[in-house]
């Protein structure tokens, strides 16, 4: 029985999995019995439908014809805060299926799997929990567009920008690939490693690191109502017109006039539409301006990290919506002379995902940032002040040190720790259901507190108004945690470490 890595690349509408013996090996995307669509297309819907003994996964909802109740584009939900528990039963029952299904003659070592750069946290949480279950000494996780990366075969020292839109995230990342020099280090976002020996790659130990990232909740199924309501679908927005959509969609992308026959109820009806139609459809919901944004917020962390869009050697369009287009020509007008790279769209991410052998160390940075609520003496009112900002590479090489003074008599010290929001020119707001995307509010930039309340360090007496009571340490480990340790200025007294919390 041969054992190695497998990645599992889950998208909102179809997922697939990979293997890899060994370093090195050819990787190879595995056809799966009953949930693959066939023994040539390893791809396996994104569908789940309950059923009476086992829920039914894959290939098997659609050759059972129940897809127009079935549990889809659940994996955007898995991004949210507080996911659905229908959406969490879902993603799990699906997963659960793969893991069953596997050929029996390989066993799974280690586990990658890839998360939308949006969400990633909350995404991260999910995981976690349903990885404790399996049976894999290593568990992994790296976002879409940085496998997508990885997985693009170019040469050390490329600068590769990445834009994956999926069916329910667009996503556009800024990589470093570096290699050949130094230690081998961790995978990025190593959630669990059985302790034993790492071997090395033969090939010598690479690098991939993340300039800048950004992501939105928007993707190709959001075009699909867009596009499904222009074309006049009821508001209620039926699966079987979600689906036709689609379809008309794709051929659009070949052609500049198509159309699809729509099956409902009994009845057939002829959908037609042009590229031009479905492009202006494109920018009349705003999705320049998304675009623009995501953009600028990646050129923003170029910049601070010392780099330039200028200086991109390879563009890659990855996931289903790559190929429409109007996604095309935009990277072309944005970055003109670039080689795009449209090959595979769907298999690039779990290929980058195989990539991340153990000799690879993906050296990432934070999409948004934590800031530390704080009392200014001088303005006498509360204030944010950053600890770290967006673009930051963890794990830090050295700690963050603050001095907070006491004010009046106060028994305590409360930090209140927050997570500073992009200023961005668009939003994603839900009307009647349908992702929409409208211009944000001029304001001061949103700071969103962190879960859990404020955590309270206590003063021992003597109290002194305005004096210099506590010195503070922070940090992020490997595993995202932002930690905290210190000194009372006024006893002495060492703080131990304590973990407040995982940073974006």
């Amino acid at each position: 029985m041969a054992q190695g890595t497998l990645a599992i690349d889950l998208g909102s509408s179809s997922t697939l999995v990979g293997w890899q013996a060994a370093a090195g090996e050819p990787s190879q995307l595995l056809h799966l019995t009953t949930i693959s669509r066939s023994s040539t297309d390893p791809v396996i819907p994104s569908l789940v439908s309950p059923s009476a003994s086992r829920p039914l996964l894959g290939q098997q909802v659609l050759d059972a014809g129940l897809e127009a109740d079935a549990a889809r584009d659940f994996k955007a939900q898995l991004s949210q805060a507080a996911p659905p528990a229908g959406a969490r039963q879902a993603a799990e029952a699906l997963l659960d299926g793969i893991w069953a299904r596997l050929p029996e003659t390989i066993c799974p070592e280690r586990l990658v799997m890839t998360a939308p750069v949006h969400g990633f946290l909350h995404y991260r949480q999910w995981l976690q929990h349903w990885a404790e279950q399996q049976d894999v000494d290593e568990v992994a996780l790296v976002d879409e567009p940085t496998a997508a990366a990885l997985g693009a075969g170019l040469p050390p020292g490329s600068l590769v920008l990445v834009l994956d839109m999926g069916a329910g995230t667009t996503d556009l990342s800024l990589v470093r690939l570096e290699g050949g020099q130094g230690r081998a280090m961790p995978m990025a976002q190593l959630l669990r490693f059985g302790g034993r020996s790492v071997p090395q790659s033969q090939r010598g130990p690479r690098t991939a690191k993340v300039i800048g990232k950004a992501g939105a909740t928007v993707g190709g199924r959001s075009i699909d109502r867009w596009w499904a309501a222009a074309l006049g679908a009821p508001e209620s927005l039926p699966a079987g017109w979600l689906d036709a959509a689609e379809q008309l969609k794709c051929q659009l992308s070949q052609l500049e006039r198509a159309q699809v026959v729509l099956q409902m109820g009994g009845r057939t009806q002829a959908l037609q539409g042009t590229r031009a139609q479905l492009e202006g459809v494109l920018e009349q919901h705003g999705l320049p301006e998304l675009m623009q944004d995501l953009l600028d917020q990646v050129e923003a962390a170029a910049r601070r990290g010392g780099e330039s869009l200028e200086r991109v050697d390879a563009v890659m369009a990855v996931g289903g919506g790559s190929e429409l287009p109007w996604l095309q020509q935009w990277l072309k007008q944005h970055l003109p002379g670039r080689t795009l790279a449209v090959s595979q769209p769907l298999a690039a991410v779990v290929q980058g995902a195989l990539a991340m052998t153990p000799a690879l160390q993906v050296m990432d940075v934070l999409q948004s940032g934590v800031s530390l609520r704080c009392w200014d003496q001088r303005l006498g009112q509360q204030r944010w002040h950053p600890l770290f900002w967006p673009g930051q590479a963890w794990p830090t090489p050295q700690p963050l040190e603050l001095v907070l003074a006491s004010q009046g008599e106060q028994p305590c010290l409360e930090l209140q720790l927050g997570t500073p929001q992009p200023v961005s020119r668009s939003e994603v707001v839900f009307v009647d259901g349908m992702p929409t995307l409208r211009a944000a509010q001029a304001g001061d930039p949103q700071v969103n507190l962190w879960a859990g309340g404020a955590a309270e360090l206590a003063l021992k007496p003597p109290i002194k108004d305005g004096e210099d009571r506590l010195a503070l340490r922070f940090g992020i480990d490997q595993q995202r945690q932002l930690w905290m340790e210190g000194e009372d200025l006024a006893t002495k007294e060492l703080l131990p470490r304590r973990i407040l919390g995982i940073v974006e």
